[in-house]
């Protein structure tokens, strides 16, 4: 045994190193490695068979076959089956049918296992047209190649004490990086900081807590806003009736695109189409409209006579969209403004917020202050979330699995919603109230949460155990929303009644050391590494 512990086998280390190098393509430092450890990688009848299967020497890699050490009569008998069918084809490739139709009587047949595929072997004999369709094609005058194929499919199938499986190594080191990435209490980091030099473990410095730019465009509170579904660009809304578009430049800075007027009211929310080249704006009570993202051009407004438009959304395919209304119902349009849908249903509340799942199958909304409701829209089937407190908000999580419900009592509730639901999580620590609060997922994999609050912070939360993480002071209002760039975990953006933005990064120590991509995303080198 060697290693600290002393659990690991020599003879297994060494075979399975062995094996890493002949696969990385280093035949000379492999076979160096057997010399000098005495130790080979296969024993002398394994090695025999190999050459036998590479060679096509079919008969004298059976009868090796039942000396290599095989205890198992099913693996004995599903290996010798592969064997005898690359030697069917080959047979058969070279047009002798009598001698094939004698493999496959004598051979293939009495070992009384996958009988479909035998009977797919006869119709090739009958039609020499089924050979591609049962996935052997002509191999010509190349028959290595299938061979080492067939080996491949041998070595899967063989006790790995006999064969080190193909990329062993490669497996285990994967494994446990996977592991300390799970360790990780902090981990918001990309892959390529993973490194096999030291062990992995991200600190609370690779949290976007630090202000890295203020943004000033809005002359009144900012109420809403959220990153497009890529990351390249930011929308937020606010009481001054207006939207902004910003671009998130290859350097992380954000600047304005443009400025959406139009709206007679103050503007409570926006929604990305799925490409992002569109953008709706929903104002208070009033309508919705339609943008081109690139132009800035309003291309559609919608609206119900007599009612106001409360809450907007997309349908994944981008050629319908929903609007909650002030009469509670939801309204589904197409882009050309024809009214497709009207459901009623049991809303008996006027909170905005509705979410459609994005197979467009099953819609959430509220249907009374306490209840959140979840419709499958094909089989009508009802399904009741049910909380002690009034609801103020709710987010749908990217994978439509988990719900963050904002409560009036100052909690947030995660919920998981991909079956029965079932309360998973509860955020506790920010200040709520009177105003609208609104929370997010956020960070690599959407493992953390981050909120408003009244009193001007945002807050961030560990999403699996519920810990507080962070309390990030700046704004001098109360922070209404907040949105996390889902292409750059380092990204964070926060709303204010102070009528400002604020774009929340690493600090610039923390930062000094990374690459960007066109949407300035950010790929930290950390733990020796490098991209």
């Amino acid at each position: 045994m060697i290693g600290p512990k002393g659990v690991i086998k020599k003879i297994e280390f060494v075979r399975t190193i062995t094996k890493a190098l002949y696969s990385l393509g280093y035949e000379r430092t492999g076979a160096v490695l057997e010399e000098e450890s005495g130790i080979p990688l296969y024993s002398s009848m394994v090695n025999l068979f190999r050459k036998q299967v590479l060679e096509g020497n079919w008969d004298e890699s059976l009868i090796t076959l039942h000396k290599i050490g095989l205890d198992d009569e099913n693996v004995l008998k599903s290996v010798s089956f592969l064997i005898l069918e690359q030697k069917f084809f080959e047979i058969l490739e070279k047009n002798k049918i009598m001698e094939a139709l004698e493999t496959l009587r004598s051979e293939i047949t009495p070992l009384s296992i996958n009988k479909k595929r035998v009977h797919e072997f006869s119709s090739c004999i009958v039609s020499p047209s089924q050979r591609i369709l049962v996935g052997f094609a002509d191999v010509g005058t190349e028959t290595l190649k299938p061979r080492m194929k067939l080996l491949e499919e041998l070595q899967k199938m063989l006790p790995s004490s006999i064969m080190v499986p193909e990329r062993r190594l490669e497996h285990l080191i994967e494994q446990a990086l996977g592991v300390q990435r799970e360790a990780c209490y902090f981990h918001n980091s990309h892959e390529s900081c993973l490194s096999l030099y030291t062990d992995h473990q991200c600190g609370k410095d690779h949290l976007p807590s630090h202000t890295t730019q203020v943004l000033q465009e809005h002359h009144d509170e900012v109420w809403f806003l959220q990153f497009s579904n890529q990351g390249k660009y930011l929308a937020s809304s606010s009481n001054d009736k207006s939207a902004i578009i910003w671009e998130v430049r290859e350097d992380g800075e954000l600047t304005l695109k443009h400025k959406l007027i139009g709206h007679k009211k103050s503007v409570l929310m926006v929604a990305w189409s799925p490409d992002d080249s569109q953008l709706l704006t929903c104002g208070m009570e009033e309508a919705v409209r339609r943008w081109d993202v690139h132009s800035g051009e309003c291309l559609y407004v919608y609206e119900k006579t007599g009612l106001g438009l409360i809450s907007c959304g997309w349908f994944l395919h981008g050629k319908q969209l929903f609007s909650g209304v002030t009469d509670k119902t939801i309204c589904f349009w197409d882009l050309d403004g024809k009214e497709l849908d009207s459901w009623k249903g049991q809303r008996t509340s006027k909170i905005s917020d509705v979410a459609v799942t994005k197979d467009g199958r099953q819609i959430i909304s509220m249907c009374q202050e306490t209840v959140i409701l979840l419709l499958d829209r094909e089989t009508k089937i009802q399904t009741l979330i049910e909380e002690e407190q009034t609801i103020t908000s709710f987010l749908l999580s990217e994978d439509d699995n988990f719900l963050l419900v904002n409560l009036i009592n100052q909690e947030i509730h995660l919920w998981n919603v991909r079956n029965d639901p079932k309360l998973v999580t509860t955020y506790k620590g920010h200040k709520r109230s009177r105003f609208l609060i609104r929370s997010c997922f956020g960070g690599l994999e959407q493992a953390f949460i981050a909120s408003g609050s009244e009193d001007s912070q945002v807050y961030i939360w560990h999403r699996s155990t519920g810990d507080l993480l962070e309390a990030l002071p700046g704004h001098s209002g109360t922070v209404n929303c907040v949105s996390w760039n889902p292409s750059n975990p380092y990204m964070l953006a926060s709303a204010s009644d102070d009528h400002t933005i604020r774009i929340w990064g690493l600090s610039k120590v923390n930062g000094k050391r990374k690459d960007t991509d066109s949407n300035g995303a950010v790929h930290h080198l950390c733990n020796g590494s490098s991209k």
